[in-house]
């Protein structure tokens, strides 16, 4: 996992200084960075052996920076490549084996990559709605199963990302800088292997929901 974090950073590094190099008054790239709120919207079903298990999940909200990279095809029409990581952290909440009680499990990384394909409403004004559908991709590293579980491992998952937002050009012109503001919702789910053997005697299964609203300001560059 650590390794496709670096090599996400790396690609996206990579991209920013071509997109630098290259600019031209219709040069097609255009470089956002944002400050985010990451605001799960949590479910979990919990099972031992395949019988329910009463409780849910907790996961914490997150402010983080964003960075995202956008290619337009015309004035209209974009894809653009969201990248972030968060670290949340986790908890079982109302857990009937132990009589309704909390049981923190620690924290967790989440790389979410998004790629959306958007339609930008520009009509030549300084503000520029948008609205975009895509993929998202989410990967879980340096997984912390807490001081209660023996292990804790989570599956990748891949799900669908709505997207609205405007850019307002700040130059009064195509290219320059722009005050971007964002919004996406993002379905994630993930089974979950809870390894409570010393606790428990057992391994609790959970089927877990994220399913974020993703809140984002910031500010743009097209070249």
């Amino acid at each position: 996992m650590k390794r496709l974090f670096c090599a996400a950073l790396l690609a996206s590094a990579t991209w920013t200084t071509v997109a630098g190099v290259a600019a031209a008054d219709d040069n097609p790239w255009m470089i956002r960075g944002r400050v985010i709120g990451v605001m799960p919207n949590e479910s979990a079903d919990l099972t031992v052996g395949g019988a329910a298990l009463g409780g849910n999940v907790d996961i914490s909200e997150e402010f983080v920076p964003e960075l995202d990279i956008s290619y337009f095809f015309n004035k209209h029409i974009a894809a653009e490549l969201i990248l972030a990581t968060t670290q949340h952290d986790v908890k079982a909440t109302t857990v009937a084996a132990v009589g309704g009680a909390d049981v923190p499990l620690g924290d967790v990384w989440v790389l979410p990559p998004t790629l959306t394909l958007q339609y930008h409403f520009d009509h030549g004004g300084q503000f520029k709605p948008y609205v975009g559908a895509g993929i998202n991709a989410t990967l879980f590293y340096n997984e912390d199963a807490g001081p209660v579980a023996d292990g804790i491992d989570y599956d990748p998952s891949i799900g669908p990302a709505l997207q609205i937002g405007f850019d307002f050009d700040l130059d009064g012109q195509p290219g320059g800088w722009a005050f971007n503001a964002d919004v996406k919702k993002i379905w994630i789910n993930s089974d979950v292997t809870v390894d409570f053997t010393t606790a428990l005697g057992a391994k609790v299964k959970a089927d877990v929901d994220i399913n974020p609203t993703v809140l984002g300001l910031g500010f743009g560059y097209k070249f």
